[in-house]
């Protein structure tokens, strides 16, 4: 977006937020000002500290010490837990901190049983205190012997930088809500050894009915130098699964027949980051990647998926592999490890503004609209409809399509507070279709791919 159309916007969203609420017969705003505020708040300063804080433990692996106050991963989790409360404090107590543990049992990567340890911070939502967009980053860190509960292993990178990313996020969002939807920021351990804590958290979130609209995983953001000879601090990438698990199976794919490979959820999830970041960012870009992770590797949006919630793993875009799962030794006049001095912090507060923007936008916005259906075979026009959302937080709705081989939305119409629109002359067989609720001051919930079929008029 160029600065002349980008200000022209901001001054639009100026004029129809001051105008009656009865007399805002327009879509809302594109914009929102205090998305600005939220990605200026960002400290590289605080990222920084943070990040060697976490590093200064010496070894945060999964087997590590638990009761010494300055190594391993128990004082890492409970510094995290003081840091959560002190961000609290700051804003009046508005976050729910807690410890979600489980034991997981030796086999595999894990020699022996072992409690497994994450620490949640929650901002409770206003009108929807049990939906939730979540920002997770990981606690535990390893040496080159994932199982070796020793040697240093300060993953100043991996992930001491997603963790100090999750932190800096809920330190700024405490002081911009309140939200709509819950917004819950979280450690997550025992990633190295089989994402045993995403597990856990992912278990206790389906017992518990947790409305989950966006997984947010952050695994590695502060690395811009790459193995490959590049340095780039302008993109990152997202990855996202094609459509969820379950509809894999022939039997229930209706994205087969109505063209939505590539239109799960999570993939909604990751334009949506793209579409932020493209609005409000300047000299940085989202690499939408159509891979669940990276090729032969894993994260811990993955037990989310796998538990039937969106969710996507943002990370740098280029990887320096001698920097993560490495000893710290020179060989060759190599030094290889993850050490704070490979750490890029100015690109850490991008990636982490990137995160607490979409955050934001996510939270205040409405729940997508449910059971969205389509119609318009053999006909001139196609022909969208929706279940209505059943929240204050609703201005209207707007319609989404693009070409079939474009990978983000190109076209949009504000339709207003109505659960049926017709796109006239647009033929259903060229495009692909979504719907989003859109709030008062103009943020939007994901887009929903239309599964079903129907009959205008039934």
């Amino acid at each position: 977006m160029s600065t002349l159309r980008f200000v022209a916007t901001l001054f639009l969203a100026a004029l129809l937020l001051s105008a009656p609420a009865a007399a805002q017969t327009t879509s809302p705003p594109a914009s929102d000002t205090r998305i600005l505020e939220i990605i200026d708040g960002v400290s590289a300063d605080r990222i920084e500290a943070d990040i060697r804080t976490l590093a200064d433990f010496g070894t945060r692996n999964t087997f590590s010490d638990t009761l010494s106050t300055t190594r391993g991963i128990g004082a890492a989790r409970r510094w995290i837990f003081d840091e959560f409360e002190k961000i609290s404090e700051e804003c009046g107590g508005c976050l729910e901190v807690f410890y979600d543990a489980a034991e997981v049992f030796a086999g595999g990567r894990v020699p022996e049983d072992t409690w497994v340890v994450n620490v949640v911070a929650v901002l409770r939502g206003t009108d929807h205190p049990d939906r939730y967009v979540i920002m997770s980053g990981d606690i535990d860190s390893r040496a080159s012997n994932t199982m070796d509960a020793e040697t240093d292993a300060p993953g100043a990178n991996d992930n001491a930088s997603g963790m100090a990313g999750t932190l800096e996020a809920a330190r700024v969002l405490t002081q911009m809500g309140p939200f709509s939807s819950s917004v819950a920021f979280v450690g997550l351990s025992g990633e190295e050894q089989g994402l045993h804590g995403g597990r856990g958290l992912a278990q206790r979130a389906t017992n518990q009915g947790w409305e989950i609209t966006a997984v947010l995983n952050n695994d590695m953001i502060g690395n811009s130098r790459g193995i490959d000879g590049v340095v780039d601090n302008t993109t990152f990438r997202v990855f996202s699964e094609a459509v969820p698990v379950p509809d894999y199976q022939p039997d229930r794919w209706s994205y087969r027949t109505l063209g939505g490979e590539v239109d799960g959820p999570s993939r909604q999830i990751a334009r949506y980051v793209h579409r932020i970041v493209d609005e409000y960012f300047l000299n940085l870009r989202a690499i939408m990647i159509y891979r669940l992770d990276r090729f032969g590797r894993g994260g811990h949006h993955t037990p989310f998926n796998n538990a039937g919630f969106p969710g996507v793993r943002i990370m740098e875009t280029h990887e320096n592999y001698i920097w993560q799962h490495q000893d710290i030794r020179t060989e060759n006049g190599i030094a290889y490890g993850d050490v704070v001095e490979n750490v890029d912090f100015d690109y850490a507060k991008k990636l982490t503004a990137a995160n607490a923007a979409v955050l934001a936008s996510l939270a205040w916005a409405p729940p997508p609209p449910p059971q969205v259906r389509i119609a318009g075979a053999v006909q001139p026009s196609t022909t969208l409809a929706w279940d209505r959302v059943e929240s204050p937080n609703v201005a209207g709705y707007k319609v989404y399509w693009r070409d079939t081989t474009s990978p983000q939305w190109q076209w949009s119409r504000w339709v207003g507070d109505v659960d049926q629109y017709t796109l006239e002359n647009i033929v259903i067989d060229n495009y692909l279709f979504g719907v989003a609720a859109v709030s008062p001051d103009g943020h939007e919930s994901p887009v929903v791919f239309p599964t079903r079929q129907f009959r205008p008029g039934r």
